[in-house]
């Protein structure tokens, strides 16, 4: 007995679905990478502050050694 063969993606999915998908994966590789506000290192992927994982690092603790000074003062 033949096996048959699965359909093709092109006879799934239309042709301008897929272009559409290609270009919008296209589209966020490019805009990804960008350069630090402070150091003009390349930006991390989970910063929505424009900055690179060490300076994102170092305004965090920054901001907790802020909170820790003002309730050491209370």
């Amino acid at each position: 007995m033949k096996k048959k063969h699965p359909p093709t993606v092109a006879s799934i999915v239309s042709k301008e679905i897929l272009e559409q998908a290609k270009e919008a994966l296209h589209a966020d590789v490019v805009k990804r990478p960008g350069k630090c506000k402070v150091c003009d290192s390349e930006v991390a992927p989970n910063s929505t502050e424009g900055l690179c994982w060490v300076c994102r690092r170092l305004k965090i603790s920054a901001w907790r050694d802020v909170d820790q000074q003002a309730q050491a003062q209370e």
